[in-house]
């Protein structure tokens, strides 16, 4: 099957709106900053919104959104067939990373 570029730019869109409703979903109960809120996106993207959902990186964040915890809970997550990964061992470090990154201020419009 082909596709355009522009296809695929609307399946991805698509795909990442569901995970966007999820962690919505999910974290209603809390205020995440828009930083931490991409990290989740991002989180349930790669494994799943259920492993998201009944993960202990979830009761963390629930609890509290700044819980130093949530630094470890996101980088347990890098095993794939029993094995580490570096490739997953980077994309939880860059989550967790992103999560704690403080968000830019908005920049207005000239």
């Amino acid at each position: 099957m082909k596709i355009t570029v522009q296809e695929a730019e609307e399946l991805l869109l698509n795909d990442m709106r569901v995970f966007e409703n999820g962690v919505t979903a999910l974290t209603k109960t809390v205020k995440l900053t828009s930083n931490q809120f991409s990290a989740l996106v991002s989180f349930a993207y790669n494994l799943g919104l259920t492993a998201l959902k009944d993960s202990t990186l979830m009761k963390r964040i629930l609890a509290n959104t700044y819980d130093p915890d949530i630094d470890r809970q996101f980088k347990k997550w890098v095993y794939a067939g029993g094995r580490i990964l570096p490739g997953l061992v980077n994309r939880r470090a860059a989550e967790s990373k992103l999560y704690f990154s403080p968000d830019e201020p908005k920049k207005k419009a000239k």
